[in-house]
């Protein structure tokens, strides 16, 4: 599975007409083995499972070299979407752990916060990791891509950053906006 520099994600991430139609089929998060997100995506592919891996583009430096990398945003975490009926489908591929659950059943991520992320990314939104933060000041993105989402603002030199969350696996994401682009929730 190749992720394009644009942190557009691979594969089949927009629903097709039948997950569309289907009222019960929601995003899951499906916890893998370290550093098997991509090859877990390429399978569910294979078996026409709708995944959902998240990438951003990161330059390494060693002694010799630069390299600019694909890495993945929320290492362990494939996002899946689907009927909880058909999970079966995603726990028999190999690296695939569980789906993060409470009480026993598989929780169903908002369906608003994972496509916004999926089209803001395809949009070329640069996004890349940042700490979970559970307090802050919550914003709402008023133009753009990210348009409707909420996040915490932070600030990072000269730039302003909303720290898009997603709690149910306690992990968050920073995407770059301008200051006129937000607005107090």
């Amino acid at each position: 599975m190749t992720q394009s520099s644009d942190l557009a994600p691979a594969g089949s991430l927009q629903p097709g007409p039948a997950a569309a139609a289907e009222l019960q089929s929601h995003w899951y998060a499906a916890h893998v083995c370290s550093r098997h997100e991509k090859q877990v995506a390429r399978q569910l592919e294979e078996r026409r499972v709708n995944c959902f891996v998240p990438v951003y583009r990161s330059v390494r430096r060693w002694k010799d070299r630069r390299k600019e990398l694909d890495l993945v945003l929320f290492p362990g975490y494939v996002f899946v979407h689907l009927d909880l009926k058909d999970r079966l489908q995603v726990l028999q591929v190999p690296s695939v752990v569980r789906f993060v659950s409470f009480n026993g059943q598989p929780a169903a991520l908002p369906d608003d916060e994972i496509e916004a992320l999926v089209h803001g990314l395809a949009k070329g939104v640069r996004a890349e990791p940042h700490p979970y933060l559970k307090v802050g000041h919550r914003v709402r993105v008023k133009y753009g891509p990210l348009a409707g989402t909420q996040g915490i603002l932070v600030r990072r030199k000269d730039k302003f950053r909303v720290v898009l969350s997603i709690d149910l696996i306690m992990r968050s994401v920073a995407v770059e906006v301008d200051e006129a682009d937000v607005e107090p929730c």
